[in-house]
């Protein structure tokens, strides 16, 4: 496109109700050559439809947590009531925010639609995205606090205690998500974690739905189920742990069985596709198309940090699925990458991409 046609379809994204006597006053050029630049763009299948609605977009909407991580590093085990030697490292994080940069350094295109603090922290949040995903959506709150998340972590990297400062996204509100619609509108995915507000998740499961859009949903922590959709229509991959499920389904999982029968109950709310993690017992998952499969989880001899494995396998399973695979292929690839997580000290590995997952693929 020249410069006054990209100068159109961005008139156009922000909003599409634009009259063409409008948008040739913002463009400084007359009505009728502006109508002959859209008739071009129509032609070319830039613009669809009426109220000039561009065509879909390759792009993946992540919408939810994007935080500053703080992790201390415990030299011995834990002992409660004293000071506790440790190392401190610091890293952005956030589910939307981590599973954005996981896609983002496998091909994708990302959006980041969410809100923060105009603060240090997200000055830092934005420095270290904004190369793997468009983040000039985000909403600063002026006199809030970006969200963060300080996990101690004993010294063969499991977490022992985590505090979460997530206030910030109670004004992840309907009314900022209406104002990006457009966005979700053109994606190919929407992926929304539990960090929204109940009604904000059902707002885009709704939307969603309404365009069209595959919709990803990624609880957060068990507490966090509360916010999730009645039920689950429309929503393309629904992937939790072993808790999560429990929770929403109300079946405890005790055995295989109970495990199948979590990932069926997800399946029959509407889900199209399921995937339950369980830890070093591996991945439950299934399709409405398909039987419901066991798949083992890679031991790994150590691990360096489990901050991140939960977001890189969700990435691996979505990289799949955009790549056309099957379910135990796309599976397969997020084990690889969560098991490639938990041996690095990141909360996204930096080696990451699509070239590389496909070599790592070889070795199991």
């Amino acid at each position: 496109m020249n410069d006054k046609e990209t100068a159109i379809v961005e008139l156009i994204r922000e909003n599409p109700y634009l009259s063409q006597q409008e948008m040739a006053d913002q463009l400084n050029m007359s009505r009728p050559a502006l109508a002959n630049l859209i008739s071009g763009l129509t032609k070319r299948g830039i613009i669809t439809g009426r109220a000039y609605i561009l065509s879909r977009d390759n792009e993946i909407v992540c919408i939810g947590g994007a935080n500053v991580d703080r992790k201390f590093h415990l030299n011995e085990g834990a002992q409660l009531g004293t000071s506790n030697p440790a190392t401190m490292t610091v890293s952005v994080g956030g589910v939307a925010r981590n599973i954005g940069e996981n896609l983002g350094r496998l091909g994708s295109t990302i959006r980041l639609l969410t809100v923060a603090g105009n603060d240090a922290d997200w000055q830092l949040i934005q420095q270290q995205s904004a190369v793997h995903m468009d983040v000039t959506a985000v909403g600063l709150l002026p006199g809030e606090s970006t969200g963060s998340y300080s996990a101690v972590l004993s010294p063969d990297g499991e977490l022992v205690v985590a505090m979460a400062n997530m206030e910030v996204y109670e004004s992840l509100s309907i009314a900022y998500i209406e104002a990006h619609e457009r966005l979700i509108a053109n994606a190919t995915l929407a992926v929304i974690d539990l960090n929204c507000p109940k009604e904000t998740v059902e707002y885009v499961k709704e939307r969603a739905l309404f365009h069209g859009t595959g919709l990803v949903i990624v609880p957060v922590s068990s507490p966090k189920m509360v916010r999730m959709p009645d039920n689950l229509e429309g929503v393309t991959w629904f992937i939790c742990n072993q808790d999560e499920a429990e929770t929403y389904t109300g079946i405890a999982i005790q055995n295989d069985e109970d495990w199948q029968l979590a990932v069926q109950g997800l399946l029959d709310v509407g889900a199209q596709n399921v995937a339950v993690t369980a830890g070093a017992r591996g991945v439950m998952a299934g399709n409405t198309e398909g039987d419901i499969l066991r798949f083992p989880a890679i031991q790994r001899a150590t691990v360096e940090d489990v901050t991140g494995a939960g977001d890189a396998f969700v990435s691996g399973v979505l990289y799949g699925h955009l790549e056309g695979m099957d379910t135990r292929e796309a599976i397969q690839r997020g084990l690889v990458n969560a098991s490639k997580t938990l041996g690095s000290s990141y909360t996204v590995r930096p080696e990451l991409s699509k070239a590389q997952i496909e070599i790592e693929m070889e070795e199991f």
